[in-house]
């Protein structure tokens, strides 16, 4: 039976009652481990995430679905070697977030919630407001005051109400917190865990698209790190079904100006590590304190990945370099293009190694900066 429980697994609740957090400790809450997914049991008939339904936790009568997930997997050669390139970039709202907002949101539309509301830097919040627009949710979303005109345009025009909150993204953080304890759900992709439900997806495309098999490598772009432990869980339950027999090595990318995780592996912490974040052309990953640390942590180390910091004037050549390439991305991501030919430079990962590199968000979003 699914519930919620906090990782030392001292407390556990019910998934008929949502929550956003222990509601005793205020610490985090993850799902019990799912029964995962056989190759047998893909509905190849849906061009979705939801073929691979019979894995995801949610009433199938509850989905709003828009067309998330199936995104293509393309091969690209890097300067660094021959990768293959993830285009998550191409969801209905331009972002990962997609694929774990249509679940969290089928979910919360399932057990009575008909309001709820998010801090972001972006494109959760888009996303949050794309799936709650076409659920009859109502939706206020909190975003740093230097969030990009286009996300916000885009937030607005999905109905959503936006509130441009002067500070940094943890002051953002903070403000939602104040609000949620007034009693409107906090529908965040960092702390409820049925986003990572749905996030988990991108492990199990990537293993059908890769021919049922794994890539050696998965170099992914990280802010609070949803997409990293998708893959970690997914791949986990493929593993336990006997589908695979190896996890993947996965590869964090970050901003050096922005690094959290970076630190924090390199400290080898479980908690967050105290640094002074400076400014970034990578919104999209400017995450300066992790809600998941230990499990990000883990995450890296357990499948013999790491973490890579990468320099922020190298950001803007890569967004250039791929586009180049026909593939339009936001420095968010694009920076997880560099992250690899980092690894390959330093011998951490082989360029003959079948690697993939996860493009997360669209470059339409980020107009501004590639104009300037």
């Amino acid at each position: 039976m699914t519930a919620y429980v906090t990782r030392d697994g001292r407390h556990r609740y019910p998934v008929d009652i949502p929550i956003w957090r222990c509601p005793e400790t205020g610490a985090p809450v993850n799902l019990t481990d799912g029964e995962g997914l056989a190759r047998a049991e893909i509905d190849t008939a849906e061009r979705s995430l939801w073929r691979y339904a019979k894995a995801i936790r949610v009433d199938e009568a509850a989905r709003v679905q828009l067309g998330e997930g199936w995104t293509p997997l393309i091969p690209v050669s890097l300067p660094g070697g021959d990768v293959r390139l993830k285009l998550e970039s191409l969801m209905p709202s331009g972002s990962f977030k997609d694929r774990g907002m249509a679940v969290l949101i089928a979910y919360l539309k399932a057990h009575g919630i008909t309001e709820v509301m998010l801090d972001s830097s972006g494109n959760a919040a888009g996303s949050l407001a794309c799936y709650a627009g076409a659920s009859g949710i109502k939706c206020t979303v909190l975003v740093p005051a230097s969030t990009s005109p286009t996300k916000v345009a885009q937030m607005r025009a999905y109905g959503a109400v936006v509130d441009l909150v002067e500070g940094s993204r943890q002051d953002v953080a903070a403000k939602a917190l104040r609000l949620a304890e007034e009693g409107v759900f906090y529908a965040s992709h960092n702390w409820q865990p049925f986003f990572i439900e749905g996030t988990k997806t991108l492990a199990c495309e990537i293993w059908e698209q890769s021919g049922f098999r794994v890539p050696d490598n998965i170099v992914i772009p990280v802010g609070y790190g949803s997409n990293l432990l998708g893959c970690r869980i997914g791949f986990d339950e493929l593993k336990r079904r006997g589908e695979i027999d190896r996890v993947p090595r996965l590869f964090a990318a970050q901003p050096a100006n922005v690094g959290a995780l970076v630190r924090a592996f390199e400290a080898n912490a479980e908690e967050p590590v105290d640094f002074t974040p400076k400014p970034t052309i990578a919104e999209g990953v400017a995450a300066a304190k992790l809600v998941r640390t230990a499990e990000c942590v883990a995450a890296l180390r357990d499948t013999g990945g790491g973490a890579v910091a990468v320099a922020e004037d190298t950001i803007l050549p890569a967004v250039r370099m791929l586009a180049a390439k026909g593939v339009l991305v936001e420095p968010s991501c694009a920076l997880a293009a560099t992250g690899y030919d980092q690894l390959v430079a330093d011998g951490t990962i082989s360029a003959a190694d079948d690697t993939v590199v996860v493009m997360t968000g669209n470059g339409l979003k980020s107009l501004e900066a590639l104009m300037e």
